[in-house]
C-alpha cells in the first residue's frame, strides 16, 4: 500500500510540475552588451489575436532591460486606442533608421506569437515571444531568442510574460564599465 502511495505521490508531483511548462530556445553564446551603449526597443510585431499584445510586452521588454543597467530608448510608439483603428506598424528597416538617428549601438526587436488565456476549466496564460538584438551600425542580428511559457489558472497574464522575457534576456550579458572609463 504505501508503494502505491508513494508511486501516486510522485506522478501526481511530476504532473503538478509540468503543468506550468516553459520553452525556451537561446543561443548557446550570450550577447555582451555594454552599460554605456544605448539600446533601441523597437516595436514588436503582434502575432496574436490579442489588441495590445505588442504594447503590453514592450512596456515589459523595455523595464526589464532598464533594471538590468541599460540606456534604454524606446520607440515612440503611436496610433489610436481603439484595437478596431488599429495602424500599420512601422517597418525594421524603418525602425532602424530611427535607432540610427537616435544614436543607439543596439537594436532590439521581436514577435509576441501568444498572449492570451487558454480556455478551458483552468484558464491558464500563455505566452510565446521572439526576440532579436541587432547591431544598428551593420544591420546584422547578433543574438535571438524564443520562448513559450504557461502558467497556473490563478497567475496573471502579465506575469507569466515578464517571466518569459526575463528568461530569454539571460542570454544577454551586460558588460558594466567602472566609472573611470566611463568619462
Amino acid at each position: 500500500m504505501t508503494r502505491r502511495v508513494a508511486m501516486a505521490s510522485g506522478l501526481a508531483l511530476i504532473a503538478a510540475w509540468t503543468a506550468g511548462c516553459a520553452v525556451r530556445a537561446v543561443p548557446a553564446r550570450a550577447a555582451a552588451v555594454s552599460t554605456t551603449d544605448t539600446v533601441a526597443v523597437l516595436p514588436l510585431h503582434n502575432a496574436t489575436e490579442a489588441a495590445f499584445a505588442d504594447r503590453r510586452a514592450h512596456a515589459i521588454l523595455v523595464a526589464l532591460l532598464q533594471q538590468r543597467g541599460l540606456k534604454v530608448l524606446s520607440y515612440p510608439l503611436r496610433g489610436p486606442d481603439n484595437p478596431l483603428e488599429a495602424t500599420q506598424p512601422p517597418s525594421l528597416q524603418e525602425s532602424l533608421q530611427w535607432a540610427r538617428r537616435e544614436g543607439a549601438r543596439w537594436a532590439m526587436s521581436g514577435t509576441v506569437t501568444e498572449w492570451r488565456y487558454k480556455s478551458g476549466v483552468d484558464g491558464e496564460p500563455a505566452v510565446g515571444i521572439t526576440l532579436s538584438l541587432t547591431d544598428v551600425r551593420s544591420g546584422e542580428v547578433v543574438w535571438s531568442a524564443t520562448g513559450a511559457r504557461t502558467g497556473w489558472g490563478y497567475e496573471a497574464l502579465a506575469a507569466v510574460g515578464q517571466s518569459q522575457i526575463e528568461d530569454l534576456l539571460r542570454g544577454l550579458q551586460v558588460q558594466s564599465v567602472p566609472a573611470a572609463e566611463r568619462r
